[in-house]
């Protein structure tokens, strides 16, 4: 539903700068849309621009980090949001952002800020720092820096542009003020520099007036106006000065603040500036090089796109601007470009400007964070736990992973999820879901207390076959969420074996202090009663991966082709894992391969489940083949690996989840049994067994592979009734979480098998 918000913005000042005009700009696409905004500041030269639109300002003197001024800006600005009855407040700057943070905890509005940059972290003012419930970053890069500095949660940044008004910023612009004012004469070849004249943002004013001499000489009668005012206005001002004075003429003018940017930069034949500016600019079509204090891109043209939108046309990241590479790019545009090159270069940046960074899309991506905000202080919020084996490079259990995080997630935008992993930046940066260091005991013990719910699961967590530390860990973290008085559910779980009677007595106590239990199979239902766990908190459901989704087919045999498959014949995909007694196993197993290649014409291509495991035994079969084969050395992600697993003719598997791949692609599949749950899904799946590593009759298996061969649509047809049935129980695991956290009635019939 469409809501019209009275928004607040609060920023330090109201003179020239990128982060000023991205807010003058906002406030008046914002108030066009029919929104009520009003601004606070200490001030400047914009005012009169924002009331001219209908927009107030309020001065408040949130410029500096004096205890005073910001004292007396919270009571200014608790006024203002109880008389103007605001609903969003929206803060552009750290000290709007630290002030309105504590009026945050005091009154009834949502609160959001923008990221405009990156800031100095060091001296406590990291943590002094507020970014609200949401918060707007002008680039991918600053979005990247607000998660590793400052572990701002993924979900709760929105990334923007810096929208320009085209038509404000347009080629038709009148010059004839400007040229009349600065006495420059049609013809006149012009460079034009945006930038705010303080310490820190000035370097490329300073080279310009250092290589003015220079560029007299090589492009006679340019002029240069260098526009913008601040802390190093007046030396940079007297330097210039000596310069026009040793050179006979005013090539270089310095303006000053300045609010009419636009018919500034109408004059120009090449604009010089970052951020803001250089788009600006961009919009006029003018040819623009892009360089600023935080380093250089040059020329802007089609090959530079993509590095200038990654750190928002600032530059973080690239190499330093030099007067010398100034100079020959100033060179390049005026001399040895043709006017008709220069007019290309111009209608390419608009054409972009259209493209990205239209003022209506960063209002639409700020209402964006605006309703999510909104939504959440406005709605109850459910914080989630994930405990599982996530983090350790093994294909199934990172596809429960994101298969749960991705059901959760359509449960509500309400649902926010922490993993705790073993590789939580992979985790962060791979999958963008939220996580932290699952041995890192304040990080787990922060995320548990913060948290309404613990989903230990899915996955076979609670089993001694590996080793008792791992049974211990999985029981001590559901411990730790009871002790801190949270709900606790076993999602999904395939339990044992658990051998040990110590071991056996710990999971009763602890699993039976569990607030719900839904288990992927029947055996492992029978397995808790066994112990002595009360069966009125159990329910069996299905592997959450049965509900995951793969790539596109075309991209999957793009991936293969990638990896150097060949595709001139069926491929037979084999995933084999180490275990006990698996020497015997790897002989006959590479002697089935062969036969495969020898008598069905097929290519065998070994794929890992678990990277770098999986590719020792891999490889241990491949060697005792006497056929080629192939194995994929990739480490692709779940959805692709079940991508080319729907490329294949046929599956060989020992691994569980390569079989639920299979199965949801309708591959027809053999199972090789090391672990009852293997024998559950084929039994299930109705799908043939290759019998334990033990049992392995090759002879039998050849009859099913025939059978395969010549029936496999039926085979087909069975597995698309069986997957979907799966797919159908799997998701009911969300809807007994619903029940735990009362979302829905509680007396909700969920549909899952209840003994």
């Amino acid at each position: 539903m469409k809501r019209n918000y009275t928004i607040l913005m609060t920023l330090m000042g109201l003179e020239i700068g990128g982060a000023e005009t991205h807010v003058v700009e906002l406030s008046k696409a914002l108030a066009k849309m029919g929104h009520r905004v009003i601004v606070a500041s200490n001030g400047g030269v914009y005012e009169k621009e924002l009331e001219a639109v209908g927009i107030r300002h309020y001065r408040v003197p949130m410029n500096q980090r004096n205890v005073f001024k910001m004292l007396r800006s919270y009571i200014l600005l608790r006024r203002i949001i109880r008389k103007e009855k605001v609903d969003i407040v929206h803060s552009h700057a750290r000290i709007p952002s630290f002030i309105c943070g504590f009026l945050h905890r005091k009154m009834d509005f949502t609160f959001v800020t923008s990221a405009h940059w990156v800031f100095y972290t060091g001296m406590g003012l990291k943590y002094l720092t507020n970014w609200g419930q949401k918060v707007v970053a002008v680039s991918d890069d600053i979005k990247s820096y607000l998660k590793e500095s400052y572990h701002v949660r993924n979900e709760n940044i929105f990334v923007t542009i810096n929208g320009i008004d085209t038509d404000k910023f347009s080629p038709q612009t009148d010059q004839s003020a400007v040229r009349k004012e600065f006495h420059i004469p049609e013809g006149t070849p012009t460079l034009v520099y945006v930038s705010r004249m303080d310490e820190d943002r000035a370097l490329v004013a300073k080279q310009l007036i250092e290589i003015a001499p220079e560029l007299e000489k090589r492009i006679k009668g340019l002029r240069i106006l260098i526009v913008g005012g601040g802390n190093v206005f007046a030396k940079l001002q007297e330097e210039s000065m000596r310069i026009n004075a040793a050179l006979g003429r005013e090539m270089i003018t310095m303006t000053g603040a300045r609010t009419d940017i636009n018919t500034l930069v109408s004059v120009a034949d090449v604009f010089v500036g970052v951020s803001r500016a250089a788009l600006e600019a961009m919009a006029a079509a003018k040819p623009v090089i892009v360089a600023g204090n935080e380093g250089y891109i040059g020329i802007f043209g089609k090959e530079k796109l993509k590095i200038a939108q990654s750190n928002n046309f600032c530059c973080r990241g690239c190499e330093m601007s030099s007067p010398k590479q100034l100079l020959e790019d100033i060179d390049t545009v005026m001399n040895r470009m043709s006017q008709t090159e220069r007019a290309e270069a111009g209608a390419y940046g608009r054409e972009v400007i259209f493209r990205y960074y239209s003022v209506q899309k960063m209002a639409l991506d700020c209402i964006a964070a605006y309703d999510a905000a909104w939504e959440e202080s406005h709605e109850k919020q459910y914080h989630v736990v994930m405990s599982g084996y996530y983090g350790f490079n093994n294909t199934g259990d990172e596809a429960i992973m994101l298969s749960m995080h991705k059901n959760i997630q359509e449960m509500g935008k309400n649902y926010h999820i922490t993993v705790l992993s073993n590789r939580p930046q992979e985790t962060k940066e791979k999958y963008g879901i939220e996580a932290v260091y699952r041995f890192g005991v304040w990080d787990v013990f922060k995320a548990i207390r913060g948290c309404d719910v613990l989903l230990s699961g899915g996955g076979s967590l609670l089993q001694d076959s590996t080793s008792t530390r791992s049974l211990m860990y999985y029981l001590s973290i559901t411990a730790v969420a009871k002790l801190l008085g949270k709900k606790v559910m076993l999602y999904a779980n395939g339990i044992g074996p658990v051998s040990g009677k110590r071991n056996r007595r710990l999971v009763k106590r602890v699993v039976n202090r569990a607030d719900l239990i839904t288990l992927r199979e029947e055996n492992s239902y029978e397995e808790l009663l066994s112990m002595g766990v009360d069966r009125k908190k159990c329910f069996v459901t299905a592997d959450p991966v049965f509900t995951m989704d793969p790539i596109e087919t075309e991209r999957a045999k793009q991936l293969l082709r990638n990896s150097g498959i060949p595709m001139d014949k069926p491929l037979v995909a084999v995933s084999v894992r180490n275990w006990k007694d698996i020497d015997a196993f790897t002989d006959r197993f590479a002697k089935l391969c062969d036969v495969i290649v020898e008598q069905y014409d097929r290519n065998i291509l070994f794929i890992a489940m678990q990277v770098p495991n999986d590719y020792n035994i891999s490889e241990k079969v491949q060697k005792k083949m006497k056929q080629p084969s192939y194995i994929l050395r990739e480490n692709y992600s779940p959805v692709e690996l079940m991508g080319i697993i729907g490329c294949m003719d046929f599956i060989l598997s020992m691994r569980l989840h390569t079989l639920i791949f299979a199965a949801r692609q309708c591959v027809p599949l053999i199972g090789f049994v090391y672990d009852p749950k293997i024998e559950y899904y084929l039994a299930k799946l109705e799908m043939p067994s290759g019998d334990t590593l033990q049992g392995f009759d090759m002879d039998k298996t050849l009859e099913y592979i025939a059978d395969i061969v010549h029936n496999r649509q039926n085979y087909v047809t069975l597995l698309h009734e069986k997957s979907e049935l799966l797919r159908r129980q799997a998701h009911y695991n969300e809807k007994y979480l619903e029940r735990l956290l009362s979302v829905t009635e509680t007396k909700r019939t969920c549909g899952g098998k209840r003994k």
